[in-house]
């Protein structure tokens, strides 16, 4: 499994057991990465740690929050389809890559990884 891989499995596991997903914001809100194809990612991470060291990583004053995981599934991942956002999972790596899925892709995720437990 590529190290992506590994990371947004991780990510799945871990909000599904905690139940808190964690963002980096300032305040004007979360920053959005535009990759080569136009697409704009909202990240997330599903532990503090990682979400600490994005904001490290991106500095400009960014913070880190938490959020509920059941707040994040019925009013973020629905405004984020909305706008046509999809949802990057636990970057890393000093260039904070790694996968994004679109808000139905993480729901469907999710609700997988909660019948895996």
């Amino acid at each position: 499994m590529s190290q992506s891989g590994s990371q947004a499995a991780a990510f799945f596991r871990d909000v599904r057991q905690s139940s808190v997903v964690w963002l980096v914001r300032d305040d004007d809100g979360s920053p959005t990465h535009l990759s080569a194809d136009g697409t704009r990612s909202l990240p997330f991470w599903s532990t503090s740690p990682r979400a600490q060291r994005a904001a490290k990583i991106w500095g400009h004053g960014l913070r880190v929050e938490s959020m509920p995981l059941d707040t994040w599934c019925d009013r973020v991942l629905p405004d984020a389809a909305r706008d046509g956002l999809v949802i990057g999972i636990n970057w890393s790596g000093p260039r904070l890559v790694g996968w994004s899925f679109t808000p139905n892709e993480v729901l469907n995720r999710l609700s997988a990884a909660h019948t895996m437990t």
